[in-house]
Parts: structure tokens; sequence; C-alpha cells
């Protein structure tokens, strides 16, 4: 059941009272219907069975705890039972189905709730308060502040973020437009400042601007804040979902500035309303006798100060990220550019984080797998490295690259590729590549005699050496490239390369 107002718990019982439906009592108090329901519920007496009026018609409760008052409950003789149950955690149901089959209970369920509801009640544990060192914690949360309303009278009803020392019960206020992480960290950091030091662990509730996926054994932080705590070397502990009471210092804290400071007052801007919070935690919020601790907030805040880590040399850096898919060409897509990642990331999600000049890729452990300085919308980043071996083009490995697996496979193919590309540079590459490709059909030793023998008679064209691998091996020896026709001119008399007559 949600913890209410001792106000509001008497707001409700008074209109249920006077005859008001539940869901205009709600409606009215604008809480949840179901909360209304359990508050009213609680508050009847116990259920009578039919049939059992008393001389004014009216039914009289069933004793269940040992109450001489009205019809007594099967249950009664089995109590000492029902409560070491409800002790031990078990529910109403297997409490029941243990009575009928231990004890020979010859009780209705609805009996055995009952009584359960009653103990329940009466063995409520008290609430524990809990207290913290000096620098130990800090509790944040939002709320809604003032409405702000501008020269043309629009008004708008800004966000109250309020951070509370739990130790000294110092506060800061700021109100704000958003509640993204970036807003929210901003926030942080500026009570961070405006206290002079950093506390042990920072305490939020499951909002999405911090928290991922709420867990309370193991949550999972939005990445961009636990950079935040890393950088201010504090810890980020959410409280348990749906528990409000973990963060107890800082829900009166919203409820105390909405009361006191801001309730009945408008603002004719963001800025405005901020200032007068600034003024009304030195005037007002520091100078109170705290009803908890009963001491002054600025004396005991005094106190607690020395004990608060030193903040960091800089603030947080600040920076836009974002979950992204690696698309089919290896890139990722952030602020309309493109920034290419290793290959083996193909189709998978990765973290991008955009600062002012560069771009980082983190994979989903958020470790860097990537950094690129940025470029203009439309325009593609690519690092060499990310390039898979099987999609470059021949002419993209360089000469070197080529010249090299040549001079691996014989000092006669090496050499031979070394002349070609001295004759002609870039234009001869194609030729090494393709003479690389013949080892696919070829072994290393025919390539060795056929550019052994190509070489030896001057002959630097692909074609030439693919006709003696095409010859046999005992048959090389009679190829004679310097054989002429009687009718042929000697090539030297045209003072031109044999390479550049072909």
């Amino acid at each position: 059941m949600n913890q209410l107002k001792v106000s509001q718990q008497q707001s409700i019982l008074a209109l249920h009272a006077l005859g008001w439906s539940q869901r205009r009592i709600a409606r009215e108090l604008d809480l949840d219907r179901g909360t209304v329901r359990e508050y009213v519920q609680a508050s009847k007496p116990a259920i009578s069975t039919p049939g059992s009026a008393d001389a004014e018609g009216a039914k009289p409760a069933i004793s269940t705890t040992g109450s001489t008052a009205g019809r007594v409950s099967l249950c009664r003789a089995f109590v000492p039972v029902i409560e070491a149950g409800v002790q031990a955690g078990l529910s109403a149901k297997r409490i029941h189905q243990d009575l009928t089959s231990e004890h020979g209970f010859a009780g209705s369920y609805e009996s055995v709730k009952r009584c359960v509801r009653q103990l329940t009640t009466r063995l409520e544990l008290p609430v524990r308060r809990i207290e913290v060192p000096p620098g130990e914690e800090l509790q944040v949360d939002f709320g809604q502040g003032a409405w702000v309303i501008d020269e043309q009278g629009k008004r708008r009803r800004p966000h109250l973020f309020r951070a509370v020392l739990s130790h000294s019960r110092k506060g800061y206020s700021e109100v704000v437009w958003r509640q993204d992480t970036e807003t929210f960290l901003r926030c942080v950091e500026n009570a961070c400042l405006f206290f002079g030091g950093v506390t042990r662990t920072v305490v939020p509730d499951n909002l999405k601007a911090a928290v991922l996926q709420a867990d309370w054994f193991e949550a999972e932080l939005n990445p961009k804040l636990r950079e935040f705590a890393t950088h201010y070397g504090t810890v980020i502990l959410p409280t348990r979902p749906a528990r409000p009471e973990h963060k107890g210092k800082v829900e009166a804290g919203v409820d105390y500035v909405q009361e006191n400071a801001l309730k009945g007052r408008t603002f004719p801007s963001l800025a405005a309303q901020n200032l007068f919070l600034t003024e009304w935690e030195r005037t007002v919020a520091d100078t109170r006798i705290h009803g908890t601790v009963r001491q002054q907030v600025a004396a005991r805040f005094e106190l607690e100060r020395p004990a608060l880590r030193p903040l960091p040399a800089s603030l947080f850096p600040s920076f836009v990220e974002g979950r992204r898919r690696v698309h089919r060409d290896g890139h990722v897509e952030f602020a309309k550019a493109y920034y290419s990642v290793p290959p083996e990331y193909l189709g998978r999600d990765v973290w991008v984080r955009m600062e002012a000049r560069l771009l980082r890729v983190f994979n989903q452990r958020l470790e860097p797998i990537a950094t690129h300085a940025r470029v203009e919308p439309g325009h593609f980043a690519t690092a060499d490295a990310h390039i898979h071996a099987h999609k470059r083009c021949g002419l993209e490995r360089g000469a070197d690259y080529w010249l090299q697996r040549c001079r691996i496979i014989g000092v006669n193919t090496g050499a031979w590729a070394d002349a070609v590309y001295a004759r002609h540079g870039l234009y001869g590459l194609r030729t090494i590549m393709g003479l690389v490709s013949l080892t696919r059909e070829h072994p290393a030793a025919a390539l060795e005699r056929a550019t052994g023998r190509a070489a030896q008679h001057g002959a630097w064209q692909l074609r030439v050496v693919r006709r003696l691998l095409a010859q046999p091996a005992d048959n090389l020896v009679q190829v004679d490239f310097l054989d002429t026709h009687p009718l042929i001119r000697d090539l030297a008399a045209y003072k031109i390369d044999a390479f550049s007559s072909s």
C-alpha cells in the first residue's frame, strides 16, 4: 500500500463516510483508485457471517484473536499456528492448506484470510530509520516546480530537481525544462559544485534518464551516467523499484521545497525561479532546525563538508551518445555522417559517442573499438584498418605488397616483378598481380623456371610467362626469343625497347 500523509488518509475516510464512491474520492484527491480502495477496505470492521444479526440488525464481527465480543471464529484455537505461518512468510492459502491437512481445521479459507489480515497488522515491524556518516550519501529526485508565466501569458511548469546530503540534510534545488540524461547529469554536477565536494554514493530512483533497466540486484545504468560516476569518483546506487522510502530524505526534501518555497508563487522565467531557490536555500532551508536531527542544517553541513571527496580538475565533458547498428557497408550513422568500425561488428549494436571534435565507438561492454575525427553530414570516415582483407582491391594493397608476394615465390619471380615495376611503374602493377594469380594453378618451381627464362631473354610480358608455363618443362630450353626471320629486320634497328614494340 502506498504510504499517504495522515491528512490524506483522514480525507479518504471522511469522504467515504459521507457516501462518496471510491472513484469520486480518487478524482477529487488526485490519487490512484487502488490506493483509495486499500485504505477504505483497511478501515472496515471484521466481516461477519450472514444471519447473525444483533438486536439493531447489525451483524456482529467475528472474533479471531480471543476477543469475547461477537461470534467466535473457528481460527481462534489455531491462532498460534497461523501466527507462526505469518512470521514464516507463508500465504493465507498455504496456511489454510496446512491447517486442513495437518490439524484437522474445518473452517473456510475466507476465515483464515481474515485472521491473517489482522495478525499481519498486529505483527507489522516498525520502519527502520537509517542514518549515514558524513560524506557518505547524496539522494536526488525530481518533482514539480512553480508555474512560469512569460510576458505573453503562456504558462509552463518546469521540473524541480532536488539533491539532499543524507547526513546534514543540506539541500540543493534547481528547476529545468527536461528530464533527459544530459540535464540530469548537469543537475547532479551543479549540486556537487554547490556543496563543494562529492559523496561516496549517489541514490536516484529508476528514472529513464539514469537507469535503462531497473533491477535491485543488477541495475543497467545509462552508459553516460556510468562515465559520469567514474569522472567524479562516486557510485550510483538506484533504489528498489516502487520503494520511494529508500530515498525518504529527498522525498521529504522535494515536499519541503514545494510547500515552503514554491507553493502559491509564479515566476516570469526559469532563471528567476532558480535565483529565488538559491536565496531561499541560504536564508530559509539552511537556517532551520531539522525536525529529525534537531540541529541547524547549516551548522551540521559545516561538519560534513570536510568529509566530502574533492571535485575533479575539470567538469564532466559534454557529449551526445546513442546505440547504433552497424550497416552492411561496415559503417554506423550518427548526426547524418558515417563512420567505420572493425568488420567483426557487422550487423551488431554498438555505442557511439560524439564529442566536440571526435567520435568514439564502443562495443556493448563499453570497450573502445574505433575513434574518428568528426566529418560533415553526408561524408564518410573510413579507417584503413577497418577494411577486411577480402574486400580490398589489388591496387589498394600497393606495389610493395605485390612485389613482396613475388619475392616469396622465388628469386627469379621476384627479380622479374622488380624489373617490370622498374620499367613501367604503376602501369605494370596489374602485370605483377596477374603473375601472383598464376600461383593458383602452377607450383612455385614452374613459375621460377618460366620467369627466369623470360628474364634471360628480356621478355617482360605476362603472356610470355603464361606461354612458357603451358609448355612441358623439358621443352623450355628449346624456346629462343631472339630468333629472327630473314625477311624481318632486327629490333635493334628500330632503337625501341622490345616490350614497347609488342
